[in-house]
């Protein structure tokens, strides 16, 4: 992954982080790097996102995708990103 992306992997950080998340980038030995985010108060809530372009030519725009694969929010707003990571974490019922 290029500078962009670890850039964009450190303003989700902290943005989760500022919800009161644990979040933190982790690299793969391949080089490849993603967000682990928990839930401290659900430690068994939590989701890798990572960051990466569009896969169409005429649209390279770049987007933070859920460990599914599916696209999850532009990667310009990251407090907006945060948003629905920490809406998918929450605590039900407290």
């Amino acid at each position: 992954m290029g500078e962009d992306d670890s850039g964009r992997l450190e303003r989700l950080v902290a943005e989760l982080d500022a919800r009161g998340l644990l979040a933190r980038v982790v690299r793969t030995p391949k080089g490849r790097a993603f967000v682990r985010v928990i839930n401290p108060d659900a430690t068994s809530l939590a989701e890798n996102v990572t960051c990466r372009q569009v896969p169409v030519p005429e649209h390279r725009d770049w987007y933070y995708w859920w460990s599914w694969g599916e696209k999850m929010h532009r990667a310009d707003d990251p407090a907006g990103a945060a948003t629905k990571v920490a809406r998918v974490l929450a605590v039900v019922g407290d």
